[in-house]
């Protein structure tokens, strides 16, 4: 039998693996299958080799030749039908599978270096129905798992978006992505496409806090002397927050000014309310007192608490929202 050497210069230029490498992973493939192929095989006895000639392609297997004790004394050629088609069989696979394994550790490494960045896709259908498939291109089809999908948003097949790469690895069935439509940091990073100031690091996110489908609060601040952050990331007649929105399925979006001061922090965290006056309880366990205008503490307080719960997230206090008459009382 003879291996065509086209083929494996071919793997060489296009997969930059050596064919001398090919080579010896081929001549110990065919050698396995050749003795897996037996009915009895003694791990202690000699064993046969093959060799596969560097210039004609040639296979051979070599079956040792035992005296009366069993010690190699020499070797034979040993060429038989079934050889030839064992050792057929298993230099297809060792190709097949090598050209497979760099096509994986290509693209492993194309999306590799994106993980913890976000990228354009489109959703596939795919044949469970909570596991969304989003293609990222020609060679990738990531996956959008349940837990990473924003409650009650529909995936529709053809459907263009943006998603952010959690994790990338090598699955059982090649390289698999893994991608979120929940990730706080998908918010940062469309806020960095949208916002040249952010992308330049003129305008810093400081923290991000989000229910995902619902409500994200963003702190930013200024790292360059005359840029109004805040007003950087809402954009021309809220053009630039506008955007990020309409990415996120028209997801709530407050932007708040950041301050080492945590009471003026959470006073600008409780937005779109209007807190009257916030100062500390406890510098140990970060508790702050607001107080807003009666009329406005169902607004700071926000639909099943949530106004006030993204707000204490974003800055890390205990915020106890009292209304302006409790100073009265």
């Amino acid at each position: 039998m003879k291996i065509d050497l086209s083929v494996l210069k071919t793997v060489e230029r296009e997969r930059e693996i050596s064919s001398d490498d090919l080579i010896r992973i081929i001549e110990q493939a065919i050698l396995q299958a050749h003795v897996r192929s037996g009915e009895k095989h003694d791990a202690t006895a000699p064993q046969p080799r093959v060799e596969v000639d560097r210039k004609t392609g040639e296979v051979t297997l070599y079956e040792p030749e035992l005296d009366e004790d069993g010690n190699r004394i020499g070797e034979s050629i040993a060429t038989t039908d079934d050889f030839s088609r064992i050792a057929a069989t298993a230099a297809k696979q060792v190709i097949f599978q090598a050209l497979r394994d760099k096509s994986d550790e290509s693209v492993l490494g194309a999306y590799k270096d994106r993980e913890g960045d976000i990228i354009a896709g489109v959703v596939q259908q795919g044949t469970n129905p909570r596991m969304v498939h989003v293609k990222l291109g020609d060679d990738m089809e990531a996956l959008l798992p349940p837990e990473e999908q924003v409650p009650g948003a529909e995936y529709k097949h053809g459907q263009r978006l943006r998603v952010y790469i959690t994790k990338v690895e090598r699955g059982q069935r090649g390289p698999q992505v893994t991608v979120s439509r929940t990730h706080p940091s998908l918010v940062r990073r469309l806020f960095a496409l949208e916002v040249p100031e952010i992308a330049s690091g003129a305008v810093e996110i400081v923290a991000i806090a989000r229910e995902a489908g619902h409500r994200s609060k963003i702190a930013v601040r200024a790292t360059q002397p005359g840029i109004n952050a805040k007003g950087a990331c809402i954009g021309e007649l809220g053009a630039r927050v506008r955007a990020v929105q309409a990415e996120l399925g028209d997801e709530k979006i407050d932007i708040v000014d950041f301050s080492e001061d945590l009471p003026a922090f959470v006073a600008s965290a409780l937005s779109p309310a209007r807190v009257s006056d916030a100062f500390m309880l406890d510098e140990k366990t970060k508790a702050v007192r607001a107080l807003v205008p009666d009329f406005q503490l169902s607004l700071a307080i926000g639909r099943e608490g949530q106004n006030a719960r993204l707000a204490a997230k974003l800055t890390g206090a205990k915020i106890d929202i009292q209304p302006d008459s409790v100073m009265e009382d």
